[in-house]
């Protein structure tokens, strides 16, 4: 590498409230890589403490991530991938690695050649445990980039909390929240949220993920949920029940706030979904000092034009088609 990382930051949320806003936002600031969704598409290796070596770990990153392929294989893409139509792997989804699905595609506009780039140096890497290879991979993704730090942003985070404060000890932390019926609300009408509750429930009443790991005794009720029976209807059916998701949010909430109560971050700056959208200039104004930009001031004004104030009601939103409802 060649140029210093100026800054590592984390946004920790439970999702759908307005986290991929934010890394939107963040993304038109020069020197700053917006970082969407790396680590949940790199679980469950985030949670584990592993050591690998680099080649073990770029088979790690370049692998389908099982739950998104069955996604793709229902037929209910989610509204975040970005992988071109004309991409390498735009004929077989099911196998496309985790890391282009979102994480390279919002970076270049040419997702496999960054990709390419990638495979040739993170092979190289020396062998360490996996939180260790996260930062080295996301500071080389940098500098491939030409910027001086980087901001990473996963729906969901807050299931991974307790991993990442212990992994990222030197990091800055925003934890974002939003109103609990508005999220769960939200969850049960995206197909990615309906996926995760569904893996938490197999995890809660089998011990197991099966999209990760084979289930010794299954329910009947949870049978033909299982991945290669699972289909689009059967997973549409379960948002119709928005108590899974209040249930969602609870543990989620439960995991990053005892996280940060056990491993209390050395920098953290709280923001609230609500705020944001009621006082933009001054929310992001917040956010834009805590990242330590250089004219966050004047970042501030020009992103809050992109930030909607909605009626009562209507979806929350940003100029261009982004959306949280």
């Amino acid at each position: 590498m060649t140029a210093p990382i100026s800054g590592r930051w984390i946004i920790i949320s439970n999702g759908r409230c307005g986290s991929t806003l934010l890394s939107d936002l963040i993304a038109d600031q020069p020197d700053t890589l917006s970082v969407q969704e790396f680590f949940m598409s790199t679980v469950p290796a985030t949670k584990s403490d592993a050591v690998l070596a680099g080649a073990e770990y770029w088979a790690l990153l370049s692998s389908p991530k099982p739950d998104l392929a069955e996604l793709f294989r229902i037929g209910l893409l989610p509204r975040e991938v970005r992988y071109p139509a004309d991409g390498r792997w735009a004929g077989e989804l099911t196998a496309l690695p985790g890391i282009l699905a979102v994480t390279l595609s919002k970076i270049s506009d040419d997702p496999d050649a960054l990709f390419d780039a990638l495979a040739a140096r993170v092979p190289g890497f020396p062998r360490q445990p996996v939180g260790r290879h996260h930062e080295m991979f996301l500071d080389l993704l940098t500098v491939l980039t030409g910027r001086r730090r980087w901001v990473e942003r996963s729906g969901g985070s807050s299931y991974l909390a307790p991993y990442l404060l212990r992994a990222f000890p030197d990091a800055g932390f925003v934890y974002l929240t939003r109103n609990t019926s508005d999220t769960a609300r939200s969850m049960s009408r995206h197909s990615s949220f309906q996926m995760i509750q569904l893996r938490a429930e197999f995890l809660g009443r089998c011990g197991v993920d099966p999209f990760y790991a084979e289930p010794e005794a299954v329910p009947a009720d949870l049978a033909p949920l299982l991945p290669d029976r699972l289909t689009a209807a059967a997973l549409r059916e379960r948002g119709q029940d928005v108590r899974r998701y209040l249930w969602l949010c609870a543990f989620l909430t439960n995991q990053v706030e005892q996280a940060l109560a056990d491993v209390a971050p050395r920098r953290l700056l709280t923001m609230r979904y609500e705020d944001l959208v009621a006082r933009p200039v001054e929310e992001l104004g917040r956010l834009g000092r805590f990242l330590e930009f250089e004219d966050w001031a004047g970042w501030a004004d020009v992103a809050s034009e992109r930030v909607v104030a909605p009626a009562p009601g209507t979806r929350h939103q940003i100029e261009g088609g982004a959306t949280v409802s």
